[in-house]
């Protein structure tokens, strides 16, 4: 795993298996390669995380305007309804 010295971010479960091993592999290189390739390495990490927070803000924004469209269709429904009875008296 990345070493306690390292500078390049912990992997946590939200990154790819892809990301945690190219860290792995980054940890193992020696120091000067590290340094080189930290920086990029943790840009990526922030991107990566930065996706999911915005494919989470947009799922849940999916979801609530499907509630309002339920919401929205039982209106119109029930609307409908009202003017017929009221064609009908």
């Amino acid at each position: 795993m990345i070493s306690s010295r390292s500078r390049l971010p912990r992997h946590d479960d939200e990154l790819p298996n892809e990301l945690v091993e190219l860290a792995r592999r980054i940890a193992a290189l020696p120091p000067e390669y590290q340094t080189d390739l930290e920086d990029p390495f943790s840009q990526v990490v922030e991107s990566v995380r930065r996706r999911r927070r915005i494919l989470g803000v947009v799922q849940e924004a999916l979801s609530q305007l499907r509630l309002d469209i339920k919401y929205l269709m039982f209106d119109l429904d029930m609307t409908k309804r009202e003017r017929d009875e009221l064609l009908a008296e």
